[in-house]
């Protein structure tokens, strides 16, 4: 069924002759996705997922922010959901010829039934993206001239992310571009390029695959000093994230390959304008009032099928909070200063999107603790902001953590390595619905005595199955 509803997409387009999409990818159930267009006129191409195709009306002064401002958005054919994805330059002489980004990208909630909604001419629905968020509706004007009901108004509804401010960035959420840059490059690449070829940075290409990260001590206090920098702990996952050679590649901290899982991170490096970079952070995924849910995360982690890692990109995104630049191009960035490396991450990386730049606080890491224990983060990294980057633990990175706790329920433990004795991590499970659901691991605290005692009491609880359900 949804072959026959991209033919008159098909017919208008040659697959020989453009670069755009002519399938459909794979589930993404109410993915939306706005892409910005310079064709003849420029204009946003607005798309939202249903029944396997993206539903598209070309809105050709773009969605306002503003409720009292009605754009115009002429219906358009249904086009096919990996076009989401779509970004470069359709050739001259072809169908809708010009530049195309990823001006935003999302989930869209369907507030009254859709199909009933589209043909009596009103849908009412909820974005939330990188750009627009909040209620929106489009109307289906009544024009004598317009027989076949084309044009609609898109309107932004009155809520808490309604605002006359209408100046939203004209920059991909995927890769930073802008539609001038898109067939031309980056020219913040060709800046770090010229810049690195002055540096002191050692020339010499880096790869993510069995990089060691970095990793902080443990500070008993919250401390503001000069010079140094303090980031807020997300909650979430460690990943050294790389895009090589049209590659994408996502690690845990343990090296262990997560790129299949977070296709929607994936997408977002695969689109960077850059033959190689090297990235570190923090991987999250935020709750309904925009915080880190380390719940909702594990959740993500555990849908490892590839279609059901596509799916959940759109129902429960994840966002890579980015505080590093490990490497671009050829050039090894270790060595420089951490406010070296930082200026150049944050003039790389997209300025809203996946791949996000995680702001950091100069000097006063008591003030950033309080504020972070006030909004319920993990706690508080300081940095000293002249350290290069080294693979090992260093007290030139300090944690602190906020005191949070809950109870969970001992399912498991890990084989010991390196030489320790007893165990490793312990498998921990909480109790959801009368039944126990996986959580994930962590490490155990206990000395070397402490080990070997624990392990003597857990081993004659060892069962064939999990005591929960989930993966172990």
């Amino acid at each position: 069924m949804a072959a026959s509803k991209l033919d008159p997409y098909r017919n208008k387009r040659s697959a020989e002759r453009t670069g755009e999409p002519f399938g459909a990818s794979g589930p993404r159930p109410r993915l939306f996705v706005i892409q910005q267009h310079q064709a003849t006129r420029l204009h946003w191409d607005f798309r939202l997922e249903w029944n396997g195709v993206l539903w598209s009306w070309a809105v050709p002064r773009g969605p306002s922010m503003d409720p009292a401002v009605k754009r115009l958005a002429v219906h358009v054919e249904d086009h096919p959901i990996d076009y989401a994805d779509f970004e470069g330059v359709i050739p001259e002489d072809n169908y809708g010829a010009g530049s195309v980004i990823v001006w935003d990208l999302g989930r869209w909630t369907p507030v009254e039934d859709p199909e009933a909604g589209l043909a009596a001419g009103k849908l009412l629905f909820d974005l939330a993206g990188h750009k627009l968020r909040g209620r929106w509706t489009l109307v289906r004007t009544h024009k004598r001239d317009q027989p076949e009901g084309r044009e609609w108004l898109l309107i932004k509804k009155p809520d808490g992310y309604a605002s006359a401010d209408t100046d939203l960035s004209d920059e991909s959420v995927l890769s930073g571009l802008t539609l001038e840059e898109i067939g031309r490059g980056s020219r913040r690449a060709a800046a770090a390029r010229r810049a690195l070829a002055r540096s002191k940075a050692p020339r010499r290409v880096v790869s993510a695959r069995g990089l060691k990260p970095m990793l902080a001590e443990t500070a008993d206090a919250p401390f503001s000093r000069a010079g140094w920098l303090f980031e807020v702990k997300y909650d979430g996952y460690r990943l050294i994230a790389s895009r090589e050679d049209d590659e994408a590649h996502l690690y845990y901290r343990s090296g262990r390959e997560a790129t299949a899982l977070f296709p929607e991170i994936a997408r977002a490096l695969q689109a960077l304008p850059y033959q190689r970079i090297v990235l570190d952070g923090e991987l999250v995924v935020l709750d309904d009032e925009g915080r880190p849910s380390f719940q909702r995360l594990q959740r993500r982690a555990q849908a490892e099928r590839p279609r059901d890692a596509l799916r959940a990109s759109v129902e429960d995104p994840a966002r890579l909070y980015v505080f590093d630049l490990l490497a671009f191009e050829d050039w090894d960035l270790r060595p420089l200063p951490l406010r070296t490396r930082k200026r150049w991450l944050e003039r790389l990386l997209p300025s809203e999107g996946p791949l996000h730049f995680a702001p950091h606080f100069v000097r006063r890491g008591a003030a950033v603790f309080e504020q972070a224990q006030r909004l319920g983060f993990e706690g508080v990294v300081g940095k000293r902001a002249d350290a290069p980057y080294r693979s090992a633990r260093s007290r030139d990175w300090l944690k602190v953590r906020g005191r949070r706790s809950d109870d969970f329920v001992v399912v498991g433990f890990t084989a010991p390595r390196s030489g320790r004795s007893g165990f490793g991590a312990l498998h921990l499970a909480s109790p959801q619905d009368g039944t126990l659901r996986y959580c994930g691991r962590v490490g155990s605290g206990f000395s070397e005595r402490q080990l070997g005692e624990m392990r003597t009491r857990l081993e004659p609880l060892r069962r064939d199955t999990p005591a929960c359900s989930g993966a172990l």
